[in-house]
């Protein structure tokens, strides 16, 4: 049977290959989505496709950061970038015309800023084709790592989930025993205060009267909501059963529970069933906190 799977997890890769060593850090949080979003250094951007279509294939819900660290292990040949030094010496040189006294712009000054020196293009191609296998297998081993810490994760979710469940269940089964002669007492109640009122306007029609406190007594019948509470619990189940992408199916069921809960507080004619209704609101509220974390 699949195990259910958590939108959350972590995995890290390292390697090195010839001049230099990468990393791959994934990391995947809550999302009513799948969005993924790529930190790459600059050259790797154009294999970002390719690993988006993996991790799509493998991951269906969460917020997924994939970020990739190239570092060099030899000295690198730097060249000049013609358009970036131009840039940053128009904008230095204005600014020392509009500063009375400053310096004027040094070339050591010029060179340390970001993006005036760079790699030179032919290195940064020969390391790419001699890294990009490398790094492709270690972007894949990282993904499956995320899938297998999301599913361990699911795995503790799964357990969560169960005693909430029962939780759920040990109390609908109080709230059963609480209401079992709700309607009954409730209809005693009214015709007791009914047939005061009676007595003091004998104009009325008792036919009516019956009536309208059948009415009533059905009203706080709790039966049908506890029914269906019951039967909410075996469609969770069923559908931990499945385990595959119930995220979403789970969540709209959590809704269904929380209609119920709310009729069978508005339907409590005594304290004790009100408190019992207020604790299955609170546990499904707790229940549905560790739902948005399943896929």
């Amino acid at each position: 049977m699949s195990a259910i799977a958590s939108m959350t997890g972590f995995a890290r890769t390292e390697g090195s290959v010839d001049t230099i060593a990468w990393a791959w850090e994934l990391r995947s949080v809550n999302g009513r989505t799948l969005e993924l979003r790529f930190r790459l250094p600059n050259g790797w951007d154009s294999l970002e496709a390719g690993w988006r279509d993996l991790a799509g294939k493998a991951l269906k819900r969460g917020n997924v950061s994939a970020n990739l660290t190239i570092k060099r292990q030899s000295e690198t040949r730097l060249e000049l970038d013609p358009t970036a030094l131009e840039q940053v010496l128009t904008i230095a040189t204005d600014l020392h015309r509009r500063i009375p006294g400053s310096p004027p712009p040094s070339a050591e000054a010029l060179l340390s800023l970001p993006g005036v020196l760079r790699q030179a293009q032919a290195d940064q191609q020969e390391e790419k084709a001699a890294a990009a296998v490398d790094v492709q297998a270690g972007f894949v081993a990282a993904l499956a790592d995320l899938v297998t810490s999301r599913q361990a994760e699911g795995d503790r979710l799964a357990a969560v989930l169960n005693r909430q469940l029962a939780e759920i269940a040990s109390l609908c089964a109080t709230a059963a025993e609480q209401a079992a002669g709700q309607p009954a007492a409730q209809r005693a109640r009214m015709l007791e205060n009914l047939q005061t009122l009676l007595r003091e306007t004998p104009n009325l029609p008792e036919e009516r009267v019956a009536q309208e406190v059948a009415i009533l007594a059905s009203r706080s019948d709790v039966r049908e909501e506890l029914d269906r509470l019951t039967s909410h619990i075996a469609a969770a189940h069923d559908l931990m059963g499945e385990a595959v992408n119930i995220g979403r199916k789970l969540d709209f069921l959590i809704q269904e529970f929380n209609r119920e809960a709310n009729t069978l507080c508005s339907k409590s004619a005594t304290p004790a069933l009100t408190s019992t209704g207020l604790k299955l609101k609170a546990a499904i509220e707790q229940l549905r906190e560790q739902v948005q974390n399943i896929e």
